[in-house]
């Protein structure tokens, strides 16, 4: 087992899951899902979180094997969430000497994961404390609300080295080599999307670290070019879009709208639209389009009206971006309705709620099938959009 790339003694002992289904019972993973833990060997050794359960026996011979006989004398927990945490008892119950460093807040959360007393084991840390391990030195920042608020991350002074916790991270097993940006950018608007503020806050800190590495709890060690990274991470957590585009997301029962929503994308690519994405909420990743919806700058909402409302999985992706606190963006409405329409008002209910979000009008009404006329309205509504 060797040292991970531009440091020493610093080993990568995580594993992939590449059975899962499904991230978090809600996102789909295609690829798997790396659980990744990292073990300092110095005067005295350190483990830097450990792996889901579902990995737990590969794991623990990794750790077994980069210890080489001798005794782990810190557990550092960044983060409780059972994907990291899951083999904490295994760890605690195999050296009975090890001391668990965390903070204030994680210490709090403790006992609701494990039933155990370890007042006697326990240091506690707040920020900026240090940790020496000879060789090394661990430096601790806290990170509330990225995206529990217990997290905390670590930069070890030597090798300059970022323990991310779940920052930088992205879906896929590491054995599967992909494209970064795709997959972190999934990952974190999904996950990370509502804290903006606290992602930033964090990125504030780690400006005046001098980081060479970075070592998140998901995906790739990061090595090279982390202005690239860093640069995403900052453009994520400010809202901003990251390129110009539409995003076209419809939600059709009987095909008609669906019929709309391709024609406008169409005519948007015909007016010259940098980039247009048609997607059927009803059948795609609700977390991918999610995902394009903070990616570009522009997006269209397309859906029949349902039950005085709208259909339910354009109410449901509406939801979610909300809920990731989607803003800063110019949206426009499209609605389909045979008798008494209603997504046009239930769609906009959701987007008025949103912060720095422009409706751009004409909102659009199509009575059950497309006709000339509406393509007239969608033409005009593409030349506001893109105005």
């Amino acid at each position: 087992m060797s040292t991970i790339d531009k440091t020493k003694d610093i080993y990568y002992i995580g594993v992939d899951d590449t059975d899962i289904d499904l991230f978090e019972s809600q996102y789909v993973v295609p690829n798997g899902i790396a659980y990744n833990s990292y073990l300092i060997m110095d005067d005295k050794t350190a483990l830097m979180d450990t792996v889901d359960i579902r990995g737990q026996e590969q794991w623990e011979k990794n750790l077994n094997e980069a210890l080489s006989g001798r005794k782990l004398d810190y557990l550092i927990v960044s983060h409780l969430e059972p994907d990291h945490a899951g083999s904490i008892m295994t760890v605690l119950n195999k050296f009975p000497q090890a001391k668990v460093v965390a903070n204030a807040k994680t210490f709090a959360m403790f006992p609701q994961f494990f039933g155990i007393d370890i007042d006697d084991r326990k240091i506690e840390v707040k920020e900026g404390d240090t940790l020496s391990l000879g060789g090394h030195t661990l430096q601790f920042f806290m990170a509330p609300m990225v995206h529990w608020p217990e997290v905390m991350v670590t930069y070890e002074q030597t090798d300059k080295v970022l323990f991310s916790a779940d920052g930088f991270g992205k879906f896929g097993a590491l054995s599967n080599d992909e494209d970064w940006a795709c997959e972190a950018r999934r990952y974190y608007f999904n996950i990370c999307g509502k804290y903006g503020a606290p992602v930033s806050a964090l990125l504030k800190k780690a400006d005046a670290l001098d980081i060479q590495v970075i070592c998140p709890l998901h995906g790739p060690i990061l090595s090279d070019n982390l202005d690239y990274y860093i640069g995403l991470y900052k453009t994520w957590s400010s809202y901003t879009p990251e390129n110009e585009g539409v995003l076209v997301a419809y939600a059709s029962i009987h095909g008609n709208t669906a019929k709309a929503a391709q024609k406008l994308g169409e005519i948007l690519t015909a007016k010259g639209a940098k980039k247009v994405v048609v997607s059927d909420l009803a059948r795609e990743d609700m977390a991918e389009v999610i995902e394009d919806a903070f990616r570009y700058d522009k997006m269209v909402v397309a859906a029949a009206s349902y039950d005085g409302g709208v259909f339910p999985c354009m109410e449901s992706f509406l939801a979610h971006l909300k809920s990731k606190a989607y803003q800063k963006r110019t949206v426009a409405v499209v609605e389909n309705g045979s008798w008494a329409p209603s997504a046009a008002r239930t769609m906009k209910g959701f987007l008025e709620a949103m912060k720095d979000v422009k409706i751009v009008e004409p909102t659009v009404t199509i009575k059950s099938v497309m006709k000339e006329g509406d393509v007239a309205q969608l033409e005009a509504l593409a030349d506001a959009l893109l105005a």
